[in-house]
């Protein structure tokens, strides 16, 4: 019983981690990164359609971005879409491929990057705790129906807390290190 309960809080809380980790993907931090462009959408064929699914992202050099769509006649629509996008990028084309260059990060937009990365975090870590309490009430519920003992129950409260800490640890770490580079390019 207590295994399968275990088992669900342990995939909310990587879920939660796995999350932290694409949106920290997205944050532009001074290098090229594909995915900076993820979420951008374009208005193509009628409809809003995510970049990456009209044509290539690279990063060949370490500030410079290339979209190379496979149809030709929507660069337009894709220059459009990266300079409304609130990322703050200037687009050009040659006719064949959309040049993104990445302009370096002043200080004060390296801090207000650094306190959204936080804010995903804690966000992370709420999720994670929401997790443990969907868990400990799940065992509550369990010992009140006789499924488990009291001390079967306090042992599998104190594996949620591990659990829970295991992963806000992982959190952490995972944000130190986008913070330092984030402040340090």
């Amino acid at each position: 019983m207590s295994d399968a309960i275990f088992d669900q809080c342990e995939k909310k809380m990587t879920n939660s981690v796995e999350a932290l980790k694409r949106e920290l993907a997205k944050l532009r931090v001074g290098k090229a990164t594909p995915a900076l462009l993820d979420g951008v959408l374009v208005e193509a064929y009628g409809t809003q359609t995510p970049l990456n699914q009209l044509g290539t992202v690279g990063a060949p050099e370490p500030r410079l971005l290339v979209v190379q769509p496979w149809d030709k006649n929507i660069i337009g629509a894709i220059e459009k879409a990266i300079r409304a996008s609130d990322l703050g990028l200037n687009p050009g084309s040659d006719g064949q491929v959309v040049r993104v260059p990445i302009p370096p990060l002043t200080e004060e937009r390296r801090k207000e990057i650094v306190r959204l990365a936080k804010g995903y975090a804690e966000e992370s870590r709420i999720a994670i705790r929401n997790a443990r309490r969907e868990a400990n009430d799940a065992l509550k519920t369990a010992q009140k129906a006789g499924d488990l003992t009291e001390d079967e129950e306090k042992r599998a409260h104190e594996r949620a807390q591990d659990l829970t800490d295991k992963h806000v640890k992982e959190v952490d770490e995972i944000l130190e290190k986008k913070e330092k580079e984030i402040l340090e390019i």
